[in-house]
């Protein structure tokens, strides 16, 4: 990222809420008790849950969260008052997150993050949360659709050219957290530990005289994991006849040629033919990797065309989730001075759920995912019913089911609860989390709807409040 971006994360935000925020200020409200939510309301790509990524990256912004003094020049030049910014300049987060763990398979209107504390510092940092949390988690949901629809075949992050400037880093790192094997990004590599992995261009093939000649000098170099890119020319005519005399040269020298590699045309027709062609010449441990446009949904057709595929290279559409751009998550004040608060709308799924509340989940005896329960965090446990939360007729039975609770502490007063678990230990948890969930919920047509229910405690206050703030219109 820029050189200078960190030193101004204070300014990491929109004018509004800085503007709130000396509102608040000014009016002597700056630490009145207030508690936010984060949520997001529709799944993206049309599927039926999502990755929660992001928490590590939020926890870090939090804690060097400042404003140094050029930022509180800036500020002034904008017309913010002298008092106002002297409050800035000893500003630091002493507020308390609670959060699900990093890697949870999440649902639309839970709440997944809960942020503690002033009414300044909890509104100040919204757009600092929307950032991170929408987009890490959509990147890691597509993630895990490519994962789940690959198997266990090699999956790659080749992303970083088509990522959105900077947040190619953020990609890479959420992509692994969804499952994917490996990056082609050095520093995502070297500064998470995702391993990495990258072969040739075109270019290097069409710098030599020839082909053979291109392929012969790389190998020579890198006789230990060479991969060939076979269609430059022509990918049956050209490309796998030598590619086939190089593993042969590299046979005779004592190593053995890793794959090659087709990143245009017909990849189902082609890895059929190279199949074919390598294993007649006796290299059937040579494996075939495709690159070009690839998602969940091309990767999905080639497996059911029968490719003889061992391994994808997925980038643009990946790490820009090409077929939904955005999460719509939200960050919403549910309590104020103590006070519950609800925000009202025409459209009753939008009325948000007011208070504090806990996220319980719901598991059967074999330990897969039944249901979540959102609840008042003043409930002494997990509900024994619940209610679906637009219509209550609808119950939904939790009956003899184990209840978790999610929201974990993250942050409390502004100071690390423990140690966050590493990133190996983040995607190792969202591959468990992601098993547990029912395939119904994991097609990519129709997928069947995640029962989320509300507690009755819930919902009388909801309906308490909706009918208080009619009354007073």
């Amino acid at each position: 990222m820029p050189r200078d971006f960190l030193r101004h994360l204070g300014l990491y935000t929109d004018l509004y809420e800085l503007t709130m925020a000396q509102g608040y200020f000014l009016s002597g409200r700056a630490e009145t008790p207030a508690v936010f939510e984060y949520f997001f309301r529709t799944n993206p790509f049309n599927g039926g849950y999502v990755i929660f990524a992001g928490l590590e990256e939020l926890v870090e912004a939090l804690l060097e969260l400042r404003f140094g003094e050029e930022d509180l020049a800036y500020l002034r030049q904008q017309g913010f008052r002298s008092e106002f910014l002297d409050y800035l300049r000893t500003f630091r987060f002493r507020g308390s997150l609670w959060s699900v763990p990093e890697g949870e398979v999440v649902f639309p209107r839970e709440p997944i993050v809960r942020i503690e504390g002033g009414l300044l510092e909890t509104q100040v940092v919204e757009t600092l949360v929307l950032n991170l949390l929408n987009f890490a988690s959509l990147i890691a949901t597509k993630a895990m659709r490519i994962r789940w629809v690959a198997g266990n075949r090699f999956v790659a992050d080749f992303g970083l050219r088509r990522a959105q400037g900077w947040g190619g880093m953020l990609a890479s790192k959420a992509a692994y957290i969804g499952g994917v094997d490996a990056t082609s990004n050095v520093v995502a590599g070297m500064l998470y530990g995702i391993p990495i992995t990258g072969t040739q261009a075109h270019s290097w093939i069409q710098s030599f005289g020839d082909e053979l000649e291109a392929f012969r000098t790389f190998a020579r170099l890198y006789p230990e994991r060479c991969v060939l890119l076979v269609d430059t020319y022509n990918t049956l005519e050209s490309g796998l006849p030598n590619a086939i005399r190089v593993a042969k040269e590299l046979e005779a020298s004592g190593f053995r040629l890793l794959g090659i590699r087709i990143d245009s045309g017909d990849l189902a027709a082609l890895s059929k033919h190279a199949r074919q062609m390598l294993d007649q010449a006796g290299l059937s441990y040579v494996k075939i990797f495709t690159s070009n446009q690839l998602d969940e949904y091309l990767i999905r057709s080639l497996l059911q065309q029968n490719a003889p595929i061992d391994g994808f290279g997925v980038g643009t559409r990946l790490v820009t989730a090409y077929d939904c751009p955005a999460l719509d998550g939200v960050y919403k004040l549910v309590e104020c001075d103590g006070r519950p608060t609800l925000k009202v709308s025409d459209d009753f799924t939008k009325v948000l759920l007011p208070g504090r509340k806990q996220l319980f989940r719901y598991r059967r005896a074999d330990g897969s995912f039944a249901a979540d329960g959102i609840c008042l965090l003043s409930e002494s446990q997990a509900p024994s019913e619940l209610y679906h939360p637009f219509f209550p007729l609808q119950r939904i039975a939790v009956d003899g089911l184990t209840a978790e609770p999610l929201l974990r502490p993250i942050l409390h007063r502004g100071e690390l609860c423990q140690p966050l678990p590493s990133l190996s230990e983040v995607r190792a948890y969202a591959a468990e989390r992601f098993g547990s969930l029912p395939d119904v919920h994991k097609r990519f047509e129709n997928p069947h709807i995640y029962p989320v229910g509300i507690s009755q405690e819930l919902k009388e206050l909801r309906d308490r409040l909706v009918q208080q703030t009619l009354r007073l219109q």
